[in-house]
């Protein structure tokens, strides 16, 4: 079963007199608890695609379809309450909030869901205890390592159990070993709990540990091998 389908997918912008095309047409499908590693140059549209997957940004035109429901007919308070319960993000820069600890980080997104504030501390506890964070839950990401930053973002992704995950270059920040283990907690997750993963990435060795490759080339998308 498909939990993403797009049709006819666009996405232009006005620069002066010019009018820069940078989605041209994207049918895809997604189904349900794949993986998919999203490659291409830079500036093809790749963080673009993901962006309107993800219901952070609106396309020119074309439908995105979501577990049946046609997402950008919602208006852009629905579709703020839709994306909290239903999409979990991942950026190349953690965007953890420097002023909050771990597991306040983590708690937010469970918060803005109207979760009571026990409930979202006993979760984020448990899931930076399963990443193996238990002993930084209290740390500031200014106190926290590369690694343990981007794991803390993967697990506010987490907190809400989203359907999809969307990671852009997850890894791009990090040492390779480091980024070797952020993947594979990626993987793990989709592995134990289903979540659909959706990577943009450079890294084809990353790529191709995933089930299918999509490539990008002035704004359309290719089935690779």
């Amino acid at each position: 079963m498909n939990i993403i389908t797009t049709k006819g997918l666009t996405k232009s912008y006005i620069d002066g007199e010019r009018t820069i095309d940078v989605l041209r047409g994207i049918d895809l499908e997604i189904k349900e608890g794949e993986t998919i590693a999203i490659v291409g140059a830079s500036g093809v549209g790749k963080s673009t695609l993901l962006n309107i997957l993800g219901t952070l940004d609106r396309p020119s035109s074309g439908e995105v379809i979501f577990g049946g429901d046609s997402v950008f007919s919602f208006d852009d308070k629905r579709l703020a309450v839709f994306r909290n319960s239903n999409i979990g993000f991942v950026f190349q820069f953690h965007h953890l909030l420097t002023e909050f600890s771990a597991q306040e980080n983590v708690m937010i997104p469970a918060l803005i869901a109207g979760r009571n504030f026990a409930e979202a501390a006993e979760k984020s506890a448990a899931l930076l205890t399963e990443v193996g964070l238990k002993d930084r839950l209290k740390h500031k990401p200014g106190e926290l390592s590369g690694g343990e930053q981007q794991r803390t973002a993967i697990v506010r992704a987490m907190i809400e159990q989203p359907k999809l995950i969307l990671a852009d270059e997850p890894t791009g920040n990090l040492d390779k070993k480091t980024g070797e283990e952020v993947f594979r907690l990626l993987l793990d997750k989709n592995k134990k709990e289903g979540i659909t993963l959706v990577v943009v990435t450079h890294n084809e060795q990353l790529a191709s540990m995933m089930n299918r490759r999509l490539e990008m080339t002035d704004g359309i998308i290719k089935e690779l091998p």
